[in-house]
């Protein structure tokens, strides 16, 4: 058999064979893997819910298979087409799968997703509606399981990406760059690298983040690092340490420390509203749990005042709740100004110009119900020592709670020396404003101590007791004034000194002017002081003002009005003993609050010309009338207390004045008639006394000249 007739014979499977293998090779030579591109986009576009496409498919066979595709493009969905720009593109997306493992064992793996220069914009409008919400109506309700997750994931590199990330309701509009780097060694597995700028809540916002590889987030083993730097406007914030399983919420290791120049501006980043503070600058310890996030321990500066304590927020329930427990060793008290309404630190120049022209002597910022109803709150404030010269306050302990926008003080309480300022209040939101009851005690107040604390001088004792309740409706500390109801009552027990303090409390000029327009000298002891003062729709009048020394009697009657801001007030002051060289009378003090006027009565001015007339006809004539009588001792002071004991302003009985602590249980001073009321008038003895004779006027003169040292 030769070979000629081996192929003659065999020819069909030979020509066959040849065929296949020509075959083979030229599919090799030309195969395109292009060709299945149009069947992927189909099932992308499908799966995604909106136009998804790639330009070329690069297949890489193998126990472990590369695909890489070419210029990959999803479009937006449907709504935002015309936002300008893709959804997301990359220039090449390669994805590598384990065949080998999925055909033995049945469970995905993959070793790498690599994405370069991927570009994303999301975004999220006002109404909630956004582009990152993914499907179609052809899956909805169907599921499988594909056996993937983020486990099944051991690398993710991204070269040169880039988000722009818009979102209405934040108020932000940033730009994000990112990148990963590659594990340095077989423990390591790369870090994520992402600078941001732009706008966050208004506000420019920039910040540089490095943490571990994305995928290290499922490793549950290891800690993820973290390490954070963030610029809002003018707030800065840094986190550096370490989270465990954050998949899983099992706490972190971090150090959060944040600064800027006032907490509010904290709300969009945290949306925990906070009054308005001063410059702060605070570290501690931020931890969370799958229920809970923890910031304890912290520590550092507001204003002036060093401020510590533990803040736990509960973001799960409906509306958050946040649980605070704050500390000061020192603490100035106008640091806190803001939680009142009022503006904490040094005015601008702007906010100068603005309060100039405000009438109001009370805070006016309106309290904020949206921000108070987006948290309910329990909230705890302890200050060891107080520093502040103007104020004579020792320590403060708060304590005050916010449900559903509702706030009740449980209390305010500051120390006084051995006395004690209390305080405690409701308010509940409502359609004009909150309904507000508030109630605040002065309980045991030493004079001596409140005037070596503000004028830094030695004082005379003295207790001042009394009440002061409100009740209103309004939206700031002015407007619940200039609309409440309620009064003022206090009563200085024991005697002191008040004249050195009124300066302080009243301004350096106006307290001042108001010692002269008394006639009192810079330090005078009082033997008696009661204000009992009701407060009507905004109106304080008067049912007694009474200021008593050894040598004068001093009685008020007026209004102040804090709707208008003005003041209708005068100041009587007669001479107890007989006296020469005082020209009695009225001192009015009119205008508005912010800068009243003080100037003298009809009858000081009427005196002062008679003096001034009979002066120039015959000299030794000109202190005829400038001679006192004198009201005379009597039970004026007394009487004052009984009335206010039994119908005080402020609805609570004082108590005080020893000259009165033989009352019955009923208030009424045993052996003594129950006086009829209380009023601003020159009351009982006024004029009583018999005329002065001309050896006891003559008297009189010499004991006047020798106190002046004539």
């Amino acid at each position: 058999m030769n070979q000629t007739s081996f192929f003659h014979r065999h020819r069909f499977s030979v020509t066959g064979t040849a065929l296949f293998l020509l075959a083979i090779v030229l599919l090799i030579i030309f195969w395109s893997w292009d060709w299945f591109v149009p069947l992927v986009n189909r099932k992308a576009t499908a799966a995604l819910g909106r136009p998804t496409s790639i330009a070329h498919l690069h297949v890489r066979p193998g126990f472990v298979t590369r695909v890489t595709v070419d210029d990959l493009k999803s479009e937006q969905p449907k709504d935002f087409e015309g936002e300008g720009a893709p959804f997301f593109t990359a220039a090449h997306a390669t994805v590598a799968f384990d065949v080998w493992r999925y055909i033995w064992h049945r469970s995905v793996s993959i070793p790498l997703i690599a994405l370069d220069t991927p570009a994303a914009d999301i975004r999220r409008r006002q109404n909630g509606q956004n582009n990152y919400t993914f499907g179609s109506s052809d899956n909805k309700g169907s599921s499988s399981d594909s056996g993937f997750s983020l486990s099944s994931l051991k690398e993710l590199l991204i070269n040169d990406g880039h988000v722009r990330f818009r979102d209405d309701k934040l108020r932000a509009d940033m730009a994000i760059a990112l990148h990963t780097t590659p594990p340095a060694g077989a423990a390591d597995r790369g870090t994520i690298v992402a600078d941001a700028s732009g706008r966050y809540a208004g506000q420019p916002v920039t910040g540089h983040f490095i943490g571990g590889a994305l995928l290290s987030l499922t490793d549950a083993k290891t800690p993820y690092p973290v390490d954070l730097n963030v610029r809002n406007g003018p707030t800065r914030a840094t986190l550096k340490g370490s989270v465990d399983d954050p998949l899983a919420f099992r706490g972190a290791r971090l150090r959060l420390h944040f600064s800027g120049p006032d907490m509010s501006l904290l709300y969009p980043l945290t949306a925990i509203p906070i009054p308005q503070t001063p410059a702060y600058d605070i570290t501690g310890n931020l931890d969370y749990s799958e229920k809970l996030i923890r910031f304890s321990d912290f520590a550092g500066k507001m204003g002036s005042s060093d401020i510590g304590g533990t803040i736990t927020v509960d973001p799960h329930q409906k509306v958050p709740f946040v649980e605070a427990a704050l500390q000061s060793r020192r603490v100035d008290i106008e640091d806190l100004s803001g939680f009142i309404g009022g503006k904490p630190g040094p005015d601008t120049t702007a906010q100068a110009k603005a309060d100039a022209h405000d009438p109001n002597i009370l805070p006016d910022t309106s309290i904020n119900v949206p921000k108070l109803q987006a948290i309910n709150a329990h909230v705890t404030y302890r200050g060891e020592h107080i520093q502040n010269r103007r104020l004579p306050l020792d320590n403060i302990d708060a304590e005050f709670a916010i449900q559903d926008g509702a706030i009740d003080l449980k209390r305010l309480n500051f120390a006084v020396g051995k006395g004690t300022l209390a305080s405690s209040a409701t308010f509940v939101p409502g359609p004009h404003g909150f309904s507000t009851k508030a109630k605040f005690d002065f309980r045991q107040i030493d004079l001596a101590h409140v005037m070596t604390s503000t004028t830094g001088t030695a004082a005379q004792g003295g207790i001042i007791g009394g009440n002061f309740v409100l009740n209103s409706t309004g939206n700031s500390i002015a407007s619940l004034v200039a609309n409440g109801n309620g009064g003022l009552t206090l009563v200085l027990d024991q005697g002191g000194d008040i004249s050195a303090l009124l300066p302080e409390v009243l301004g350096l000029q106006f307290g001042n002017a108001i010692l002269s327009a008394l006639g009192l000298p810079a330090h005078t002891r009082l033997d008696c002081f009661i204000a009992d003062m009701p407060l009507r729709d905004g109106l304080v009048n008067t049912k007694t003002l009474l200021l008593e020394t050894k040598e004068t009697r001093t009685l008020g009657r007026g209004t102040v009005n804090f709707k208008s801001n003005t003041i209708d007030y005068s100041l009587t002051t007669r001479a107890i003993h007989p006296t020469i060289f005082s020209l009695p009378g009225a001192f009015n003090i009119t205008g508005a609050l912010k800068s009243p006027t003080v100037l003298p009565g009809a009858e000081i001015l009427g005196r002062a010309a008679a003096a001034a007339g009979l002066g120039f006809v015959f000299p030794p004539l000109a202190i005829l009338p400038m001679i006192q009588l004198g009201v005379g001792k009597g039970s004026r002071c007394e009487q004052a207390v009984q009335a206010v004991n039994d119908n005080p302003a402020a609805g609570i009985a004082p108590g005080g004045m020893a000259q009165a602590r033989s009352a019955d249980a009923n208030g009424v001073r045993k052996g003594s008639a129950r006086p009829s009321t209380a009023t601003g008038h020159a009351g009982k003895g006024h004029g009583s006394m018999k005329p002065l004779n001309a050896a006891e006027v003559r008297a009189a003169w010499e004991k006047k000249l020798r106190k002046s040292g004539k």
